[in-house]
């Protein structure tokens, strides 16, 4: 199998740790991997609040933090080699694909198009569509507003 070195962010977090019922504490470090900075920052932000919130723990914000870094790791193809090469290990979940959400108004605006009958199966009468432009009834007093979408 093929290796490439991929971009991690190493969060670290240096604290200093007191037993229960002692006056002295030990000095340690945790380190754990990201994929992306966002993720490591709201880690970070997470595991210094909750370890300040400790009377035996001191989190040394100088020496923890974020931190661009790199790691050699396997490399696949595709989707489905490595599904075919981690697939039989118990726990295993297959990859999200990380898909464009669809925009709200775009689906708003094709629900409506569907709920209405053409102009011409109306006789004209609103609300209705044409093609894609959707007329809705005019309002006592005032004129009829004609939207579209460009796309």
């Amino acid at each position: 199998m093929d290796t490439a070195w991929i971009q991690v962010f190493l969060l670290t977090i240096a604290e200093c740790v007191a037993p229960a019922g002692k006056t002295v504490c030990q000095e340690q470090e945790l380190e754990m991997l990201f994929l992306n900075e966002q993720d490591c920052k709201v880690a970070l932000e997470q595991l210094v609040s909750l370890k300040s919130a400790s009377e035996s723990v001191i989190v040394d914000a100088d020496h923890s933090g974020c931190a661009p870094s790199a790691r050699q790791k396997e490399i696949f193809p595709g989707l489905d080699e490595i599904n075919q090469a981690f697939g039989n290990m118990i726990g295993w979940r297959t990859p999200e694909i990380d898909e464009p959400q669809p925009d709200f108004t775009q689906a708003s605006h094709q629900e409506r198009l569907q709920e209405l009958h053409a102009c011409d199966e109306t006789a004209g009468v609103a609300p209705c569509r044409i093609g894609d432009i959707v007329i809705e009834a005019a309002r006592p007093g005032r004129a009829v507003e004609v939207w579209r979408r460009d796309q």
